[in-house]
C-alpha cells in the first residue's frame, strides 16, 4: 500500500460529520480527533509553525521557501468534515483491485453499477477505494487532506524541489457553510491559495454558485379529523403546497452547468406544525436574488391564503468568486499547465456547489479549486481511484515547483 493510500485510509476511518443544527464551533467535537492527528503528523514530518486552533478546530502550518526567486506565497486548503446526511464512519472501506468495468457489490443492496454511474468506465484497470455501502467514503475532503499532506512530506524530504513559501490549512464545518467562519486569514499569511476539494481528476474551478439557505416554519391548526371541516389547517400539507409552487424545472435533478436551483434538503412535521429547509443556488447574482424573491412571494401568497402560518428565514452563505479570480488568471493558467505536465487534461467548469475558497476569495485570498480525484461525493456509493490520489500529488508538486 502506497503512503498516500495508507494516509487516506487512516483519515477516512475517523468520523468527522458536521451538524447543521449545532450551535457550537465546531459543530461537532469529533472533528477535533482528526485535527489533532493532522497537527501531530505535520510536526512529525517537519512542517513549520504548526498550530491547532483548539477553540475553533483549524489546523495551520508552513513550509518555508527554499528558493531565492521572488515568487508569491501559495496556500493549500482542505476540509476535515464530511456531509451530515450520510454516516461518516468509513472504517470498513476496502480497495477493489484492478476494476474490470463491471458491477462492484458494496453490500447486499448497494452496488456500483456502470449503467447508473457511467464514469466508472473511465477507471477500468484502476484500484478503487470503496465503502461498505453504508457510509460515505469521506474523499470529500479527506482525499484533499491526504494529497496536501503527501505534498508537504515530499517537499520536506526532497529539498532539491525549488518552491516558494507554502501555507497549509485544514478547516472544519465546510459542508454546512461555516468552514471559514473563524479562519485566520492574516495568520495564514499567503498571497494566493487553492482548495483541493473537487471531484474527478483534472477538475479546475473558479466559478461557483451564489448560495443561501432557507428555513421555513409552518404553524397549523390541529383538531380531530372528524371535526376538521372549516377548522383544520394542516401544516404538512402547506409545506408540500409551497414546495409544489416552486418551479419544478429549477430542481437540481433537472438543472446543469450554469443553471441554478431550489433544493429541499429536509422536511419534518405533523398536521400541527412542520419545518422544511432548502438551499438556493445560482451562478448569476441577479437570478440568485430573484430566486429568493420567488420563495418570499410563495410564502406571502400562502400566508394570505391561510392566515400568516409561515415564517421564512433566509441566510446567505457564500458568493460566486469568479469576479475576484479573473484579475488573477495566472492561477488558472498555472494549474492548467500543471495538470497537462502530468498527463491530465484539465476540466474547467463551474462548481455546482461551493468551497471554502469562495469565502476566502472575498476575504483577500484568491482561491480557485482543484480536483481530489474522488467520485460520487455525498453518497454511500462514493469511491476514490488510487491512481487519481497519487496523480494529484504529482500535479501539486508540479504546481509549486519554481522553474
Amino acid at each position: 500500500m502506497s503512503k498516500i493510500v495508507d494516509r487516506f485510509m487512516r483519515y477516512i476511518s475517523i468520523d468527522t460529520q458536521s451538524d447543521e443544527d449545532s450551535t457550537t464551533s465546531p459543530s461537532t467535537y469529533k472533528q477535533f480527533r482528526l485535527a489533532r492527528l493532522l497537527a501531530e503528523e505535520m510536526i512529525d514530518i517537519g512542517v513549520s509553525d504548526v498550530r491547532l486552533d483548539d477553540r475553533n478546530c483549524y489546523v495551520y502550518g508552513t513550509i518555508p521557501s527554499n528558493t531565492d526567486k521572488d515568487v508569491p506565497s501559495l496556500g493549500f486548503i482542505a476540509h476535515m468534515d464530511t456531509a451530515p446526511r450520510t454516516p461518516g464512519d468509513a472504517s470498513n472501506a476496502r480497495i477493489h483491485r484492478n476494476y474490470d468495468g463491471g458491477i462492484v457489490k458494496l453490500n447486499e443492496s448497494v452496488k456500483l453499477d456502470p449503467a447508473i454511474y457511467p464514469d466508472l468506465k473511465k477507471y477500468v484497470g484502476c484500484d478503487l477505494i470503496v465503502t461498505d455501502g453504508v457510509s460515505l467514503l469521506g474523499g470529500d475532503d479527506k482525499g484533499g487532506i491526504a494529497e496536501i499532506m503527501t505534498l508537504a512530506e515530499t517537499l520536506i524530504n526532497d529539498p532539491s524541489i525549488p518552491h516558494g513559501k507554502i501555507g497549509i490549512a485544514f478547516t472544519r464545518d465546510e459542508e454546512i457553510g461555516k468552514g471559514t467562519e473563524f479562519f485566520d486569514v492574516e495568520g495564514f499569511g499567503v498571497d494566493y491559495a487553492y482548495t483541493v476539494d473537487g471531484g474527478p481528476i483534472g477538475e479546475l474551478e473558479y466559478e461557483c454558485f451564489n448560495a443561501a439557505e432557507a428555513r421555513l416554519y409552518f404553524k397549523g391548526r390541529d383538531i380531530h379529523p372528524g371535526y376538521a371541516f372549516n377548522i383544520m389547517v394542516n401544516a404538512v400539507r402547506i409545506a408540500a403546497e409551497l414546495d409544489g409552487m416552486l418551479p419544478h424545472s429549477q430542481r437540481p435533478e433537472y438543472t446543469n452547468d450554469y443553471e441554478g436551483f431550489f433544493h429541499m434538503t429536509w422536511m419534518e412535521g405533523t398536521s400541527a406544525e412542520a419545518e422544511s429547509r432548502y438551499i438556493i443556488r445560482d451562478h448569476d447574482l441577479l437570478a440568485f436574488e430573484e430566486k429568493k424573491m420567488v420563495m418570499q412571494k410563495c410564502v406571502d401568497f400562502l400566508n394570505g391564503k391561510y392566515g400568516n402560518v409561515i415564517t421564512l428565514e433566509i441566510r446567505d452563505q457564500y458568493r460566486n468568486m469568479k469576479e475576484l479570480i479573473v484579475p488573477h488568471m495566472f492561477l488558472i493558467d498555472n494549474a492548467k499547465a500543471a495538470f497537462r505536465a502530468c498527463g491530465v487534461e484539465p476540466i474547467i467548469q463551474p462548481i455546482r456547489g461551493g468551497t471554502d475558497g469562495a469565502d476566502l476569495t472575498y476575504r483577500g485570498i484568491p482561491c480557485p479549486n482543484l480536483s481530489t480525484g474522488g467520485m460520487n461525493f455525498h453518497s454511500n456509493t462514493e469511491y476514490m481511484p488510487v491512481q487519481s490520489l497519487e496523480k494529484m500529488v504529482d500535479v501539486l508538486l508540479e504546481l509549486v515547483s519554481v522553474k
